[in-house]
């Protein structure tokens, strides 16, 4: 397995954490097969739980997880630590690929009913996963209050749902453009207020 030095103590865990996570993925992009292991070892347990609780259903979700790592493995020199933290980047090629296995089986996930509405969250994050902290439960929440709720229901579903920007013009009955706007300025706002926050 690849040593990567961990930083010094005064940072914290979850900085540390993200500088090595960066570090095996810039190794990865090196072709450095001993570095995917690593990094695949220090991840794979919280992306096989963001990726369950898309596809719900356990060997679906372990080939999702290897397709996930083959992405990463071809993908790796794309990453920009500048752009975003790693295991954002990590998850976010997790979510691309179990929503793209939902919709190759023709599934359409579970509306989410009212009663629902606080366990969103649940199923795209661990909640005590410290280096997704861009999805920390109590300030993700608070952000989203701050969009219009149309708005912040398109949000919720594209990302936890998979819905498309037609699906969600269907739904609505607004053009794929208005939809399209919301969720442009949805995410901005959100991402924006999350950044305050951190």
């Amino acid at each position: 397995m690849l040593r990567v030095e961990d930083r010094p103590h005064g940072d914290p865990p979850a900085d540390r954490e993200a500088v090595i996570l960066a570090e095996l993925i810039a190794w990865v992009a090196a072709g450095r097969q001993d570095a995917l292991r690593d990094l695949y070892a220090r991840t794979a347990p919280k992306l096989f739980g963001l990726i369950l609780r898309i596809v719900r259903d356990r060997g679906a979700a372990e080939d999702v997880l290897q397709d996930a790592y083959l992405r990463v493995w071809q993908s790796a020199a794309g990453y920009e630590p500048e752009a975003g933290r790693p295991m954002a980047w990590l998850a976010a090629i997790a979510r691309h690929r179990a929503i793209d296995m939902v919709r190759r089986k023709g599934e359409v996930p579970m509306p989410m009913g009212d009663d629902e509405e606080e366990d969103w969250l649940a199923r795209v994050a661990d909640p005590r996963d410290a280096e997704a902290e861009f999805l920390s439960r109590d300030a993700l929440l608070t952000c989203l209050e701050r969009l219009e709720p149309m708005q912040r229901d398109c949000v919720v579903r594209a990302y936890c749902e998979g819905l498309s920007r037609e699906e969600l013009a269907l739904r609505y009955d607004r053009p794929v453009n208005t939809v399209k706007t919301w969720l442009h300025r949805g995410l901005a706002l959100l991402r924006g207020c999350l950044d305050d926050a951190a």
